[in-house]
């Protein structure tokens, strides 16, 4: 015996101001019975900070309480009985009723290190105390209702940046230092997240030859815990641009499709904030490099590294 949540939608993505519809598919071998048929429609912002994260805050670990964001509970069918073989019972819920009073803003659904705000939905086929209940339990997207959207067309806003000896934070190996480079580009800074992030990048000049050029993606994660911040910049995802060394003056395209589920509008609420970063990576091909390979802080820039980094804000447009 088993039951199933089939949504109307095939990709499950649904929007505040929308009905949640679909249908309980029950698999039976036999008759039986139930006082109810009952749905429970969850929306919640899950806060955590991971141990080495926050230094003196790592003992509120567990501490931090789910932020509700909505929950609803419907009762489908009143008591009955669901015949042998296969059973589908339609519903529908009103995620967002105008006459309620949400408990929090839908934030859309995202997944991250130490912050998802998640979407699910439950259904229970209570039968009882002599029986055990039929429960399933699926999870749906959330994006932004459409008349939060911007009601313009955002266009994409770039930043120029340039990468040299100069311009690094860290330590570099002195063959880089004292030979030289300069990597010019632009990129975005504002991107809707039904767009590519795109731009582009030249290497102008290297003495030293260049092993790969990448794109990384971050997600940086803040926690409101009392009246202190912890905050995680965490890569999400890597693209190479260009491997092994290029032609120098040769302009070379950025496009990288954002992920779904790890990427959001950009949140700033009271007690989170999430925010997003690139980096622009040139990693140098050195032999010194292959006897670096173990250090100490693994998130530490590399001496044979490169990099240049700026803020991306993400916005829903459609």
């Amino acid at each position: 015996m088993s039951i199933e949540i089939k949504l109307s939608r095939f990709n499950r993505i649904y929007r505040p101001d929308e009905i949640l519809e679909g249908k309980l598919i029950a698999r039976l071998t036999s008759a039986i019975s139930y006082q109810s048929i009952r749905l429970t429609v969850n929306g919640t912002v899950n806060l955590q900070v991971r141990g080495g994260s926050a230094g003196v805050v790592e003992s509120l670990y567990g501490v931090i309480k789910p932020i509700p964001i909505v929950k609803k509970v419907v009762d489908v069918r009143s008591s009955g009985k669901i015949g042998s073989g296969i059973t589908e019972i339609p519903f529908s819920v009103i995620l967002k009723d105008p006459k309620e009073e949400n408990l929090e803003k839908f934030y859309e659904t995202f997944h991250g290190g130490n912050i998802s705000i998640q979407y699910l939905i439950t259904v229970d086929v209570v039968r009882g105390y002599l029986h055990k209940s039929l429960s399933a339990t699926t999870e749906f997207i959330v994006e932004s209702e459409k008349d939060n959207l911007p009601q313009k067309p955002v266009s994409p806003e770039t930043v120029i940046f340039y990468i040299t000896q100069d311009t690094q934070k860290h330590a570099l190996l002195p063959e880089l230092k004292s030979g030289g480079f300069r990597v010019t580009g632009k990129i975005c800074t504002q991107c809707s997240l039904v767009d590519p992030l795109v731009g582009e990048l030249t290497v102008e000049k290297s003495a030293i030859p260049i092993q790969s050029t990448d794109i990384h993606l971050l997600r940086v994660e803040s926690i409101l815990i009392g009246d202190r911040i912890s905050t995680e910049s965490t890569l999400m995802q890597t693209t190479q641009i260009a491997d092994g060394d290029v032609c120098r003056g040769l302009t070379l395209p950025i496009y990288i499709i954002l992920p779904r589920l790890l990427t959001c509008p950009t949140i700033f609420a009271g007690p989170f904030s999430i925010e997003f970063k690139v980096s622009i990576v040139i990693t140098f091909l050195l032999d010194q490099s292959k006897k670096h390979k173990k250090v100490a802080d693994p998130k530490a820039p590399k001496s044979w590294v490169a990099m240049e980094s700026v803020p991306l804000e993400l916005v829903r447009t459609m």
